[in-house]
């Protein structure tokens, strides 16, 4: 994959803006609810901090061919995330720091040819190692959104979301979602979709907010009389055409 030195920067930049958000929390400011129905910002916090862990795995698999010991589970996963939300915010924000340091310095180390080796998703897909660089840029872009700290869309960067158009809208091109065409107006893409159906536009993380359902479609603009736009489906989904599945192999 072009660009690594670029995407790896990114996820640092990333990481620290999240750190010190949540580092400027108390623990009362951590306890109340984040923009995710059911969670705290202690669950959001603890919730990327795991996620993170689990990127880290899958570059050290990536690393050596094999797997670097047991792998978390789902339950477990989730268990640990509830667990964790109770931490104080010194400590929370001191575990997704750890976790953050830990996967830059994997990807420091990982060589040049294992950046291409196929990693299965905990969902069951496979993709190469580079993409675990933009799955953990998406994660801490889009869960400081969900903090409900001040992150807005607006403050995501213009090339993560450049780069969450393309992977989103091709999925959503492939799956025949019925919107002929999305355009970043700030960015001076447009992404053509299906055949037929409203054109939608907006500043590209205006856009990426309600692909991602972060923000309304209100906010957007379409041609002719205002059109009920569809609900884009749960995101993020798995990249479609994709790298396939574990099973695939079977």
């Amino acid at each position: 994959m072009n660009g690594l030195p670029v995407f790896r920067a990114a996820v640092v930049r990333s990481g620290d803006r999240l750190v010190r958000a949540a580092a400027g929390l108390s623990d009362t400011g951590l306890r109340a609810p984040s923009g995710l129905p059911g969670w705290t910002r202690g669950h959001v916090l603890a919730h990327v901090a795991h996620s993170v862990d689990a990127y880290v795995w899958l570059l050290r698999l990536a690393h050596a061919g094999r797997p670097p010991g047991p792998r978390t589970d789902a339950a477990t996963l989730a268990a640990a995330v509830e667990r964790d939300a109770a931490l104080s915010a010194e400590r929370l924000a001191s575990r997704l720091r750890e976790s953050l340091d830990r996967f830059a310095a994997q990807a420091h180390a990982l060589p040049a040819p294992a950046w291409d080796r196929l990693v299965p998703a905990l969902a069951g897909w496979r993709h190469p190692a580079w993409y675990l660089l933009l799955r953990c840029l998406r994660e801490l872009e889009t869960h400081h959104f969900d903090l409900g700290v001040g992150h807005g869309t607006g403050q995501w960067p213009d090339g993560y979301v450049s780069w969450a158009l393309d992977d989103t809208l091709t999925t959503l091109r492939a799956q025949g979602f019925p919107v002929a065409s999305v355009e970043a107006v700030d960015l001076g893409r447009r992404w053509s979709v299906a055949s037929e159906g409203p054109s939608v536009a907006g500043a590209g993380h205006e856009v990426l907010g309600w692909l991602s359902g972060r923000t309304p479609a209100a906010v957007l603009t379409t041609d002719g009389p205002v059109p009920v736009l569809p609900a884009p489906p749960a995101w993020p989904q798995p990249p479609l055409p994709g790298w396939g599945r574990v099973d695939d192999e079977a």
